[in-house]
């Protein structure tokens, strides 16, 4: 019985060594694949601190163009204000002009026409050239209304000088 006690022994000491060699060939394998997963997630890790340092330098470049591009607007808003300022002055000096003109195209209108003395040359003089028509220039209510002024004054012009040519005639 001895011997057979001790071949029993024997056998589960084989049997319990080839369990222990199985599992630390696996577990060797486990490590091996543990070690390439660490390289890689080293890698991934020096690529991710590359990218974040990149990503840090992109985002105080922009704050800096952000900054230029404040200091721009800001100049442009005070330079538009400027011309908004100086054509509101310019609006109202053609108000200003506007009104004087229409008044006195009125005030040409309600006068009686006194007869004035005219000389008659006995020279015949050549006829003044035509003059251009102006075309009135419409860039809003303001152009029209001094394109309008002024065809009225060349007309009452036109008017009084064929007076007076019939006059002289």
């Amino acid at each position: 019985m001895s011997l057979f006690v001790t071949l029993f022994a024997d056998l589960l000491v084989a049997v319990l060594l080839a369990a222990t060699i199985v599992s630390s060939v696996r577990l060797s394998k486990r490590i091996g694949q543990m070690k390439g997963d660490e390289a890689a997630l080293r890698s991934t890790i020096g690529d991710l601190m590359v990218a974040t340092h990149n990503a840090e330098r992109a985002i105080t470049g922009l704050r800096g163009a952000l900054d230029e591009c404040d200091r721009t607007l800001a100049d442009r808003i005070q330079a538009a204000q400027a011309c908004t300022a100086t054509l509101a002055g310019g609006v109202e000096a053609g108000e200003a002009v506007l009104s004087r003109i229409a008044a006195i195209v009125s005030g040409a209108r309600n006068a009686p026409a006194a007869p004035r003395p005219v000389e008659v040359r006995a020279e015949p003089k050549a006829e003044a050239p035509a003059r251009p028509v102006p075309t009135p220039v419409a860039e809003g209510p303001n152009g029209e209304r001094l394109g309008a002024a002024a065809a009225a004054a060349l007309a009452m012009t036109e008017r009084a000088l064929a007076r007076v040519r019939a006059r002289a005639a």
